[in-house]
């Protein structure tokens, strides 16, 4: 019996303490913030240690640089989007070889053959996730033909997994589809490609892709910025091979059109194109129409037409 009650008062104290830790100082009643380098929890306003040694929760190795980090880690891979099982399934190498690289034997290959395909039919297990399966690589192949970083991949995943929850791809194609979501996530992400180049990596037609993009775009209700002639720049002069002053000045060409009105109505791709070869011209560097050309996927005459209302909007310059 005396034991009983000695324990119920020691809990009592217990849910005292507890009490005052969680509602406040127990001297002033401050505001009470832990202290994780030195692990100790400390009254903000009186200074008193309510609690010391507490308990470091975190890795018991240090890191000094994040390639370290990542090699002593013992956690899997972050999920993802870009996956249609977001990357928590198994996944069996194709290559018959074991962890040292040496080659199974013929018993051990037919096992993993097998392994492998059972693990398939379960990564898969209705037409939904091979749908979700087909578009999702289909987006991987388009934006690693476009250069496209890893965050439009994520978004594109996104934009397709809510089209596809909210029923729009009856009547449309899985990869019409999914080449509309790498359009837009492209346009979001402010590294926007044209339709010209979308089609080029696309197994759909351009008007399609047109298409499904506006239907996609009004559905979902995306917020999609109509595209900067300035985005275009950076990616135009690099492939031309031109220098920083003369993307500078391209920029400054599209900020005076945008001022002055010029763009409303253009392509942003021919707009920007036709900067780029005019402040080529203006900074003494070397290249053509044809070049230009080739690498904005749009036509010489229209750089020309561009080029020249360019030219008009700078008072500065006689055309």
């Amino acid at each position: 019996m005396t034991d009983a009650r000695m324990r119920s008062r020691e809990q009592e104290r217990t849910d005292e303490t507890e009490s005052e830790s969680t509602d406040g100082c127990p001297e002033c009643g401050g505001l009470v913030v832990n202290d994780e380098e030195h692990g100790e929890s400390v009254c903000a306003d009186c200074g008193l240690v309510v609690e010391e040694d507490g308990i470091d929760r975190g890795p018991e190795w240090r890191a000094f640089d994040s390639k370290e980090k990542d090699e002593k880690s013992r956690v899997g891979a972050p999920t993802t989007n870009t996956m249609h099982d977001k990357g928590l399934s198994t996944n069996i190498d194709w290559r018959d070889k074991d962890a040292y690289g040496n080659s199974l034997s013929s018993n051990q290959r037919q096992k993993m053959q097998r392994l492998r395909k059972w693990n398939e039919r379960f990564r898969t297990r209705d037409a939904k996730e091979r749908n979700l399966k087909q578009a999702l690589g289909e987006i991987d192949r388009m934006a690693s033909a476009l250069g496209l970083p890893d965050n439009v991949r994520e978004t594109a995943s996104v934009i397709y997994r809510r089209a596809l929850g909210e029923d729009l791809l009856p009547g449309r194609s899985i990869e019409g589809v999914a080449t509309s979501c790498v359009y837009a996530a492209a346009r979001q992400a402010g590294v926007p490609r044209s339709l010209d180049e979308i089609a080029d990596v696309s197994r759909v037609e351009k008007a399609e892709i047109a298409r499904t993009y506006r239907y996609v775009v009004r559905e979902l209700g995306l917020e999609v910025a109509p595209a900067d002639p300035e985005s275009y720049v950076p990616r135009f002069a690099s492939d031309l091979g031109l220098s920083d002053e003369a993307s500078h000045r391209a920029r400054e060409l599209l900020k005076t059109a945008k001022d002055k009105g010029v763009h409303s109505g253009k392509s942003p791709v021919g707009l920007a194109a036709a900067a780029v070869y005019a402040a080529a011209l203006l900074t003494n560097e070397k290249t053509t129409q044809a070049k230009v050309s080739e690498v904005a996927d749009i036509s010489e005459v229209t750089i020309r037409n561009r080029y020249h209302e360019l030219l008009e909007a700078e008072d500065t310059i006689p055309v």
